[in-house]
């Protein structure tokens, strides 16, 4: 078996790869992938940006396209649509094979909807009637102007992957929208899935530097330790808010774990180990998106134990000391935020541009 695979079956925790590119379907790879143990998809702005730009595979399909479409942007959404679409029917066993629990293929609203409620619904609602598939998750930040179309789409009983949470305070919002999105679906509530995408690496690479600012003794001390801290503190959280009586009504009725997605999961600071954020929040109900190099890292010398509820008080203990050394949490919850939606609003324009280019290049010869 893979390290994958054990790490389904021995802990509960479904590796999901983050990154989806049509070459990927073309030779077969993401099939390989899911029959070493991958058993979700997930994809953003940046994934597809690196993904067209990155090759000749889209140039026939969006030669076709151009003609076709006066809008750029129409047709980047068919090629984008297109790839989900076949990632959906690869990875549909093994939804079926879960029960619906696993199989899933995430696609993100435009990137410049994040602060547009309405849009973001209109958006989300368009993606599930134009696609059509139970295995589909619609990804929706989770900005202010965001927490109220998930809970939208959930009453509407649609799937959705709730990304960019950095924070607990915004992580508590996803969980309640979640709740009271179900209490007011009054359909089959077995049918209606849904992830929050809690990001880990991000949040030391900010709060280390801040540390480093900060630059007491105290604070030095505290490097490396806050994103894994948090996301172990967000399942203690997830534990507490999905029981109770409140929680037994709804799964008494059908109603799904929204299970909390460990995003951002590559280390980016190499003097960490490079599969830090997959060995130390390893437990049930939950996922782990994982790019390529993470994957190939926790292969060869990842670990294996249940670890995510592992120091749970002393996780909480490092939280404290960080706002006691004058970090403060909410405040870096709201700039990871603002950062995530722009680092996806600047993928989106720059593919964009590149795909205008390379429109002229046609029409010119």
């Amino acid at each position: 078996m893979t390290m994958l695979q054990r790490l389904f079956d021995e802990h509960g925790q479904s590796p999901w790869l983050d990154n989806l590119k049509r070459g990927y379907l073309t030779s077969g790879e993401l099939a390989r992938k899911v029959g070493d143990g991958i058993r979700g998809v997930t994809s953003n702005p940046t994934i597809f940006q690196k993904a067209i730009e990155g090759g000749a595979d889209y140039d026939a399909q969006f030669r076709a396209l151009v003609g076709e479409h006066e809008n750029i942007e129409h047709a980047y959404w068919d090629m984008v649509v297109d790839d989900i679409r076949h990632a959906l029917g690869v990875l549909r066993p093994v939804y079926d094979e879960s029960g619906g629990d696993d199989g899933f293929v995430s696609i993100e609203v435009a990137p410049d909807l994040a602060r547009d409620t309405q849009a973001t619904i209109e958006a989300a609602r368009m993606f599930h009637e134009r696609i059509a598939e139970p295995n589909l998750l619609v990804k929706i930040p989770a900005t202010p102007e965001g927490i109220p179309a998930i809970n939208r789409m959930i009453a509407e009983g649609r799937n959705i992957n709730i990304t960019l949470i950095f924070s607990l305070e915004r992580y508590e919002e996803v969980m309640e929208a979640y709740l009271a999105g179900l209490e007011a679906y009054d359909g089959d509530l077995s049918t209606v899935h849904s992830v929050a995408s809690f990001f880990v690496s991000r949040v030391d690479t900010l709060i280390d530097r801040l540390l480093e600012e900060i630059g007491t003794e105290e604070a030095l001390a505290l490097r490396g330790k806050a994103a894994v801290a948090q996301a172990k503190c967000a399942y203690r959280l997830f534990r507490e808010r999905f029981s109770g009586l409140r929680w037994e009504a709804l799964a008494g009725r059908g109603a799904h774990l929204q299970r909390p997605l460990w995003a951002s999961t590559s280390t980016k600071n190499p003097a960490y180990p490079d599969t830090l954020y997959v060995d130390t929040l390893i437990g049930p109900d939950t996922v782990n998106t994982l790019p390529e190099q993470t994957i190939e890292a926790f292969e060869d010398h990842g670990r294996l134990a249940r670890t995510v509820d592992e120091g749970a008080d002393e996780a909480q203990g490092v939280l404290d000391r960080l706002e006691e050394v004058g970090v403060s949490l909410h405040e870096v919850g709201l700039t990871l935020e603002e950062e995530g939606v722009t680092a996806f609003s600047k993928s989106f324009d720059e593919l964009q541009s590149a795909l205008e280019a390379k429109a002229a290049e046609l029409a010119a010869g």
